[in-house]
């Protein structure tokens, strides 16, 4: 399950949706808005989704990761809106029956989720500008790391 949510991620709640009794490993990956980005310092940032088809491309990745490395289930939520420095902004669980399948997974829809996914993020700098940025996958302006 794959989800755009405009609120904080209660990851207690997606972890519970996890739960298997045949899973021997969980692995959660958290992304967080970090105050630094190519060396201009970072206040906030202002995520946009074209939600339903975000979740549609994100359920795709989901099955592609249990098909592809036997994940048992996979939990992934994205943020939209604006967002702190230190707040949520992607969260991505999985559980498989073994500790290599449950990490190739999750690396494998994070990576995936940031190339193919309709979501556009706006950083928003100390010295009050702002820029949209990894949006060339996403047919938008040009990319910068993050």
């Amino acid at each position: 399950m794959f989800t755009i949510s405009a609120t904080p991620i209660d990851t207690a709640a997606f972890l519970d949706e996890l739960r298997r009794g045949r899973a021997g490993a969980c692995v959660t990956f958290e992304g967080w808005v970090r105050d630094l980005n190519e060396g201009r310092p970072v206040t906030a940032l202002e995520y946009e989704a074209h939600a339903p088809l975000a979740e549609k491309e994100g359920n795709r990745i989901v099955s592609e990761a249990m098909e592809k490395f036997g994940a048992l289930a996979v939990v992934g939520v994205h943020r939209t809106g604006s967002l702190v420095v230190g707040d949520l902004a992607v969260w991505i669980g999985v559980v498989a029956q073994h500790r290599s399948a449950a990490f190739d997974a999750c690396r494998y829809v994070i990576d995936e989720s940031k190339g193919r996914l309709p979501i556009w993020k706006r950083e928003r700098y100390l010295d009050g500008s702002s820029e949209w940025i990894n949006c060339a996958a996403r047919g938008g302006h040009a990319a910068a790391g993050h």
